[in-house]
């Protein structure tokens, strides 16, 4: 028995010059979010973040329940979450606060609703970019409240960086580490039909955990931390860790030609790539990388240019033949067009040309199924 990572979530500033999803501050409001476990166990831990704050974050009450159906609960499953003891209690900018243990056993697959009051005014709230759920938010202290009618309903998630779960048989975890295709940009909301989700669904003993932020690079800062300056904060330090799967490159490629700006050269992507691959192996990580998927249909302005598409090619040809990971998922040729394999297959298209609808994400998952020694 042991405690290990049952849901993460990657958060990024508000106060970042490109901001793929609008930031939020709050006031005399509570905020009830949904947290899809991957893992469960006998009683669980809530991890907050005001990483990005600018101001101490003050939380008047929390609790924590299984979901019944949008924003309501199920009313006997509702605990109190505490913090050393306290129902009140400060995080300061900058930095994380992990609950006392919360006697709630939870199996995996639950929908874990967490419903945190927020007294004062907050600032803008460190988040995530796209949740690919819905978070509600009504006026007062409503934490224990069964349903929340007639709460404003936005896609979300504030402040929460993970639970940790009280697991009987450790499994193996797994770090989904990468960009929007991980976190399920193109899939539906609150449908829990990403990439990830749909590798939890195949998994028996093992799990995998999402640390994917839409808009994220390997080698610069932009949308969240570049992946090099994030990796030992979102993989290393999860516990329980024993995989890294990686998606990243295609934002190096495609996000600079937005500004007019050269895609990053690939001989850059390839030593950002072996370098996260030797820490991973330091650490004693096994390394699943996937190919970068095709963009070429991207309807965003600047975003497919030929010079990003042929460093696109390269680069994967290096993934698969370099001998640099464990394994690797030919996530590229698992979803392409075989007509015209710099774009998504139609059927695999979200629309934008760029990101996969949920059949596509769920053929990115066979892709790593095909290759992982997870079980």
């Amino acid at each position: 028995m042991g405690w290990v990572a049952g849901f993460r979530s990657a958060l990024v500033s508000p106060y970042e010059e490109v901001r793929l999803a609008e930031p939020r501050a709050f006031g005399d409001q509570t905020v009830r979010q949904v947290l899809h476990l991957a893992g469960g166990g006998e009683r669980l831990k809530v991890r907050l973040s005001n990483r990005y704050g600018r101001r101490p974050l003050a939380i008047g009450s929390a609790r924590v329940a299984v979901r019944k159906a949008a924003e309501e609960i199920v009313p006997e499953t509702s605990r109190e979450v505490l913090f050393g003891g306290a129902a009140r209690v400060t995080v300061p900018a900058g930095e994380e606060l992990i609950s006392d243990p919360v006697d709630l056993a939870v199996p995996e697959g639950t929908d874990l609703a967490l419903s945190l009051f927020l007294p004062g005014e907050t600032g803008l709230a460190s988040y995530a970019v796209f949740a690919r759920e819905t978070a509600y938010i009504t006026g007062g202290d409503q934490v224990a409240a069964p349903a929340l009618p007639g709460a404003e309903q936005v896609e979300g998630r504030y402040y929460v960086s993970g639970v940790d779960v009280l697991a009987d048989e450790t499994p193996r975890i797994a770090v989904a580490f990468g960009d929007s295709w991980f976190e399920g940009v193109g899939t539906t909301v609150g449908a829990n039909r990403r990439s990830v989700d749909v590798l939890n669904e195949k998994l028996g003993r093992d799990l995998v955990v999402n640390q994917g932020i839409a808009g994220n690079r390997l080698l610069t800062d932009e949308v969240g931390e570049h992946a090099l300056s994030r990796f030992e904060r979102d993989v290393l330090s999860v516990p329980g860790v024993s995989h890294v799967l990686l998606h990243l490159g295609i934002n190096d490629l495609a996000l600079p030609g937005m500004a007019g700006l050269p895609p990053a050269r690939e001989e850059d992507l390839v030593a950002g790539l072996t370098e996260l691959a030797r820490r991973a192996r330091d650490a004693g990580l096994t390394v699943t990388a996937a190919t970068m998927g095709p963009f070429a249909g991207a309807i965003y302005e600047g975003v497919s240019t030929p010079e990003g598409l042929a460093a696109r090619r390269r680069v994967n040809e290096w993934i698969r033949t370099g001998g640099a990971f464990d394994a690797v998922a030919d996530v590229a040729r698992a979803v392409e067009n075989p007509d015209d394999p710099d774009f998504i297959r139609p059927d695999f298209d979200s629309g934008d040309g760029m990101h996969l609808n949920d059949e596509g994400a769920r053929a990115m998952a066979e892709a790593f199924l095909a290759v992982t020694d997870l079980q």
